[in-house]
């Protein structure tokens, strides 16, 4: 039987994969008896800082393609996602009860999977840890003892306000470029407007941060707070920028704050890339000066949590095993990839290796010229300067040399998913399985 801790998006990925290939799987989690600081839902593959999978754009983003290679293996992350999708534009975005509902259901319904609910203390000696980056207390404890420094970031998740609290009339939809089908609700600020809200941003009061959650902020999900320190057109060129959005007038705004559905019904709005560690009262304060939220009502304030992971790239071979001992795996964001579906790739890789070395095939990630490999390869490289890595074209080996790079991409997609046919068929035979 294979032991795997945690049922969070990569936990559940590696049981499902398994699983439902005839495994007997033990899937320990401690939910419902205990929650990490950032969890409160009982259901297994729960979404904490957004319900945006990124883009679902397969020839023309990174993150898009990974998708696909997921989808073409089977992936359980990407079922789900398709049966609880809300309109998010060109991005894949959920209802996060009915995502995480149809993953519960289907490790439940498993036959071979056994759940148990329990707080490991121990780094077991075989199986899968995938304790997501809020790996804490005699657990975190007994890896940093037994496989040396663990590293930590941190990130913050964007507030959730009621879709009825908006005030339309200072509002206008649709996508950036006109891409998409309208789904997003654009909040415009004049010059004037934009500066009071920086000045309002910068002064207001943070949240104290408890011992073990102080530390480094990861690039990738930077409070906003932080990103106005950097000066006082930093927002307008990242999260706030105005650039491919025109207003009724036709007229581009100074800057523009994006809400997108936060659920199918669309009664709830998430704050895109309002990441925050603001005190919640100086949130609603801040946030209220934007026109079309003066009167926004918070379902969901901003939270700032740690994120743990592994020094992987001196630790992890590319299929994910400990190089010290091949028989325990590590999958998730504590192997060094960031994001949701990054994370939920390394658990459905993990499962993947676990299957073949159980039916005495051998197993090794995927080549570089496709995301899953080229993520897989780049954790286990040694690196000076390591550092969790998000989905992109750049770790591609690029075999390409196209000046028109909208058809650079989609032939770096093309050979992508030519390598993970050929995987699929090194393990199934021709024509995958």
């Amino acid at each position: 039987m294979i032991r795997i801790v945690g049922a969070g998006l990569a936990g559940s990925e590696a049981a499902y994969y398994l699983g439902s290939r005839g495994v007997e799987v033990e899937l320990v989690d401690m939910k419902p008896n205990a929650f990490t600081p950032a969890h409160e839902s009982t259901k297994f593959g729960e979404l904490v800082c957004s319900n945006s999978l990124k883009s679902d754009d397969i020839w023309g983003n990174a993150c898009g393609l990974l998708k696909e290679e997921m989808r073409r293996l089977g992936s359980l992350t990407m079922a789900a996602a398709e049966v609880s999708r809300v309109p998010a534009g060109g991005a894949l975005a959920v209802d996060r009860e009915k995502f995480s509902a149809f993953i519960t259901e289907k490790l439940r319904e498993c036959p071979h999977i056994h759940i148990v609910s329990e707080e490991v203390k121990e780094l077991p000696q075989s199986g899968v840890v995938a304790t997501g980056p809020l790996t804490g207390g005699e657990l975190y404890q007994d890896i940093e003892k037994k496989l040396g420094a663990s590293l930590h970031f941190y990130d913050a998740s964007a507030p959730i306000i009621a879709a009825d609290s908006i005030d339309m009339s200072r509002t206008f939809t649709g996508d950036r470029y006109g891409k998409g089908t309208g789904d997003y609700i654009n909040c415009p600020l004049n010059r004037e407007e934009y500066e009071a809200f920086v000045a309002a941003l910068l002064s207001a009061e943070r949240a104290t941060l408890h011992d073990f959650e102080k530390g480094e902020i990861f690039e990738g999900c930077m409070p906003l707070e932080v990103m106005a320190s950097r000066g006082k057109d930093t927002l307008r060129f990242g999260t706030f920028k105005p650039v491919g959005l025109s207003g009724e007038d036709g007229v581009r705004p100074y800057a523009v704050l994006q809400l997108r559905k936060e659920n199918a019904a669309g009664t709830s709005y998430n704050l895109v890339g309002c990441q925050t560690n603001l005190k919640f009262g100086e949130q609603k304060r801040v946030f209220s000066l934007i026109p079309a939220l003066a009167h926004a009502e918070f379902e969901r304030y901003g939270v700032m949590h740690r994120n743990t992971y592994l020094p992987s790239d001196r630790l992890l071979k590319n299929d994910f095993s400990l190089r010290s001992n091949p028989d325990l795996y590590f999958a998730g964001q504590i192997t060094g990839v960031e994001g949701y579906v990054e994370s939920a790739m390394s658990g459905l890789f993990v499962g993947i290796h676990i299957w073949n070395k159980c039916n005495g095939i051998k197993s090794e990630a995927p080549e570089d010229t496709c995301i899953s490999g080229a993520l897989a390869r780049y954790i286990s490289t040694e690196n000076r300067d390591f550092q969790p890595m998000n989905a992109n074209y750049g770790i591609l080996r690029q075999s390409v040399s196209l000046r028109d790079k909208k058809e650079k991409k989609r032939r770096l997609g093309e050979l992508a998913l030519k390598e993970i046919q050929r995987f699929k068929e090194s393990i199934f035979g021709e024509g995958g399985k």
